[in-house]
């Protein structure tokens, strides 16, 4: 009888302390499994670079925190694109809006832009009204299917030749545009190597950047472009 209750009360106190150190071993695992990675850009002459597209690859499987947008608006104002770079994911469904006074084009040179009115992948332009007083805005959207060949697509107007703007079409989920302060921040990059690749539309080269590996503690790193920020108009 003293032993059969010894065991009874010996048993549950094992398997309670053994379930506690799994869960807590198990949340640990979980959150060692994901790192946060800062990039800052940087142009050539060592200025922070506001709208680079950072790009990580990461070899292990993961999902990132913020799944890329698939739908944005780029609107088309004072004769200019607004925002000058949109990063979307594949498939994303882009909203041009005509805002000025006067007529505009949204004109596509990369790969990638698929409508019902204009099937042909090899490019494509559209031109939208000007904004009559008192009435809506004419815009039009645009699906974009797949990553640019140079994962880009440049935006302009055949009326007004200074008008440019990018839409982005990211092949990973881990890509960010940089701020003002020229700084990227990637959250829940998956432990491990990764690749990275940075563009900026005044790059006429795609510089080779080292190859990272993640932890679960937040990493910093600079990356510096050979390239100097155009102004432009406000």
């Amino acid at each position: 009888m003293t032993m059969t209750m010894t065991i009874l009360q010996t048993a549950p106190r094992f398997s309670i302390r053994s379930l506690a150190a799994t869960l807590v071993t198990g949340l640990l695992a979980g959150l060692a499994q994901a790192g946060t990675l800062e990039v800052l850009v940087l142009d050539k002459d060592g200025k922070p670079l506001p709208d680079a597209v950072v790009v990580v690859l990461p070899s292990a499987p993961g999902t990132a925190k913020k799944a890329l947008p698939l739908t944005a608006t780029v609107n088309q104002e004072k004769m200019q694109f607004v925002p000058y770079v949109t990063v979307v994911g594949v498939g994303a469904k882009v909203r041009f809006t005509n805002n000025d006074a006067w007529d505009h084009h949204v004109r596509l040179t990369v790969p990638g832009a698929v409508t019902s009115a204009s099937p042909n992948n090899d490019g494509m332009s559209l031109r939208l009204e000007g904004k009559s007083d008192g009435k809506p805005a004419n815009s039009t959207v645009l699906s974009l299917d797949k990553p640019g060949a140079t994962g880009a697509v440049l935006l302009g107007c055949f009326i007004h030749g200074s008008m440019s703007g990018h839409v982005y079409v990211a092949e990973s989920p881990w890509t960010v545009k940089t701020e003002a302060n020229g700084i990227a921040l990637i959250e829940d990059v998956p432990d491990g190597t990764a690749s990275l690749k940075v563009w900026h539309a005044n790059q006429l080269v795609e510089k080779a950047q080292p190859a990272l590996v993640v932890g679960a503690a937040p990493a910093k790193l600079t990356i510096s472009l050979d390239v100097v920020a155009r102004r432009r108009r406000g």
